[in-house]
């Protein structure tokens, strides 16, 4: 796991996209900084830029260079019951990731893979779900590598989470939902 853990930690810090396991279904991810990387997984998945993207991080201090005032803000994170919260983002923050909002989505991630990569790169990472868009989300192995494999630069391996699929979005200031939870 050790060995999987690092290459995926090179692969984003060198500009790749990598598939990985999250609380629910596999994602996509880059770093949120590499404009190339974005686009590159924008193109991948067929996503419209507008629509933005979720940041993951293994720990609230990795969102305080992204998110207002701080990632201590975020509640304590559930594995049963991933929360992804749009939170006052940073001037800096690239509109490929906050998409046509005001705000940014952010997860404190459960999975202990995906927190994992985030710990190697000492970073939030991009989590979007492993799908075209439009089509059914990768929750097994062999379903994303049949979308994914010769697609993205590296699939992590390992098993999602008990969650019964993509997280539940809330906006942080008020607790509206915005996206009810898979059931």
């Amino acid at each position: 796991m050790k060995l999987s853990i690092a290459k995926a930690a090179d692969v984003l810090l060198g500009g790749g996209v990598i598939a990985y396991p999250t609380e629910g279904v596999f994602g996509l991810g880059c770093m949120p900084d590499d404009e190339d990387a974005l686009l590159r997984l924008l193109r991948i998945k067929r996503r419209d830029p507008r629509k933005g993207l979720i940041l993951i991080a293994a720990n609230p201090a990795q969102l305080d260079g992204w998110i207002e005032p701080d990632g201590s803000a975020l509640p304590a994170a559930d594995a049963a019951t991933p929360t992804t919260w749009i939170a006052p983002v940073k001037p800096h923050v690239s509109p490929l990731v906050r998409g046509g909002h005001a705000g940014v989505a952010v997860r404190l991630t459960t999975n202990p893979t995906a927190a994992a990569i985030c710990n190697a790169v000492a970073a939030p990472i991009v989590s979007t779900s492993a799908n075209i868009a439009g089509k059914p989300v990768a929750r097994n192995r062999f379903v994303l590598r049949r979308q994914f494999e010769g697609v993205v630069d590296f699939i992590v391996p390992g098993d999602c989470g008990p969650a019964s699929g993509p997280s539940e979005i809330r906006d942080l200031a008020t607790g509206a939902v915005i996206r009810a939870r898979a059931s």
